[in-house]
C-alpha cells in the first residue's frame, strides 16, 4: 500500500536519504527545505526514477510556510497522511561566539516550533494510527563547547516527543531518534563521495565504524511501521555505542589535551 510521507529538511543529508528511501518504496513523499535550488534539483532527479516526490521551497521557521506546505499536502491528499518526519535543524553556534538572541531563537523555531506546528497542522489528518518521528541528537544529552543553540533545540524536541505522544494518544505514535556521528557527505554532493577516516575515528565507536544516513533511515522506517505501534514516546539512540563509553584521561587509550 502506498503511503503519504511528509519530511522536513529533505533536500540534503539525512533528510534527503529519508525522502529517497520512502519514495523508492512506492510512497508519495512531500518534503520542505529552505534550499531552493536543492529542492528543485532533488525533486527532478527523483522524479526521473519514476518516484512520487514533491518538493516545497520554504523556511520552516516561518509559520506561513508551514501552513502553506501543509495545505499543499492536504489539497493533493485530502484523505490525509501516514507519517510526519521532523528532520530539519541547523547549528548556529553558542555562547562563546556568534550566537545572539535572534540566532538562538531562530534555531529553536526550526528545530522545535516547526515540529510542534506541523504536528498540530496534521493532527486531524492522519490515516490509521499515524506516526511522527522527530530527529533529535546525542547532543541533547552531552555537549561540546559553543553548541548551545543546537543542543537546546535537540533537548527541546526530545521533550516535545514524549509530550506529543501523550497528547496524541490514539491519533499518532510519536518517537524520536538521537543520531551520533553520521557522515552525510554522500547526501550533500552529487559527485562520488569518498570519506576519509582515521583508525581513531572508527575504533572509538564500539561498533567500529562511523554512522551512515541509512542507519537512521532504517530506524525511521521501523517507527513508521504500524506493526511497531507499542513503541511510543521513546527516544532511540543510534550512535554505534559512543555515548555509552566511560572516558577518563589516560584510561583505555583516551587522553585529554586542554
Amino acid at each position: 500500500m502506498s503511503r503519504t510521507i511528509v519530511v522536513t529538511g529533505g533536500a540534503g543529508g539525512i533528510g534527503r536519504c529519508i525522502v529517497e528511501y520512502f519514495a523508492s518504496q512506492g510512497d508519495a513523499v512531500y518534503f520542505v527545505d529552505c534550499d531552493v535550488q536543492g529542492v528543485h534539483t532533488q525533486m527532478e532527479r527523483m522524479r526521473g526514477y519514476g518516484w512520487q516526490v514533491t518538493g516545497y521551497a520554504g523556511d520552516v521557521a516561518e509559520k506561513q510556510v508551514l501552513e502553506d506546505f501543509a495545505r499543499r499536502v492536504l489539497d493533493e491528499h485530502p484523505e490525509g497522511i501516514h507519517c510526519l518526519v521532523n528532520n530539519a535543524c541547523l547549528m548556529h553556534g553558542g555562547i562563546l561566539e556568534g550566537c545572539d538572541y535572534d540566532d538562538f531563537l531562530y534555531v529553536q523555531r526550526v528545530g522545535v516550533a516547526a515540529p510542534y506546528m506541523l504536528s498540530k497542522l496534521f493532527k486531524d489528518h492522519f490515516q490509521g494510527l499515524g506516526s511522527i518521528v522527530n530527529l533529535s541528537s546525542t547532543r541533547a544529552f552531552q555537549s561540546q563547547p559553543n553548541t548551545e543553540s543546537y543542543t537546546a533545540a535537540k533537548g527541546g524536541i526530545t521533550a516535545l516527543t514524549h509530550a506529543l505522544a501523550v497528547s496524541l494518544a490514539g491519533i499518532a505514535r510519536v518517537n524520536s531518534i538521537a543520531p551520533g556521528w553520521i557522515d552525510t557527505g554522500a547526501y550533500h554532493k552529487e559527485e562520488v563521495y569518498q570519506p576519509v577516516y582515521s583508525q581513531g575515528d572508527l575504533k572509538q565507536h564500539p561498533s567500529g565504524r562511523v554512522g551512515e544516513p541509512m542507519d537512521i533511515v532504517r530506524v525511521v522506517a521501523f517507527l513508521c511501521d504500524e506493526r511497531n505501534s507499542f513503541i511510543n514516546g521513546e527516544n532511540i539512540t543510534v550512535d554505534g555505542g559512543m555515548s555509552r563509553l566511560m572516558i577518563y584521561h589516560n584510561d583505555c587509550g583516551w587522553n585529554y589535551h586542554p
